[in-house]
């Protein structure tokens, strides 16, 4: 959908379409539009395609958070640390170790 849009972007803009009314049209904004038409300029066609990075954090599976519910339910001092409670910081701290 996004680079079909983009790509409408830059017909109608080679058709002489003001970037305001290729907002109205693309329901978007006239500076999105310009940002676009630019990134063509100076990227070619390959900036019409989303490369998306990073995305969704990985998530955890069910025997993890199984495993990590069991740790915060228990004291620290079941696991040999010097202190009476979890605080948040700590839990994940003591996790990631």
């Amino acid at each position: 959908m996004v680079t079909w849009r983009r790509t409408q972007m830059v017909l109608l803009s080679a058709q002489g379409m003001p970037a305001t009314k290729i907002a109205e049209v693309t329901f978007s904004s006239p500076n999105r539009v310009r940002d676009v038409l630019h990134n063509v300029n100076a990227d070619g066609f390959a900036s019409l395609c989303p490369n998306y990075q990073g995305g969704r954090p990985r998530t955890f599976t069910l025997p993890e958070r199984r495993e990590i519910k069991k740790i915060a339910k228990s004291t620290p001092a079941e696991h040999g640390l010097p202190f009476s409670t979890w605080s948040l910081a700590k839990l994940a701290d003591f996790l990631v170790a």
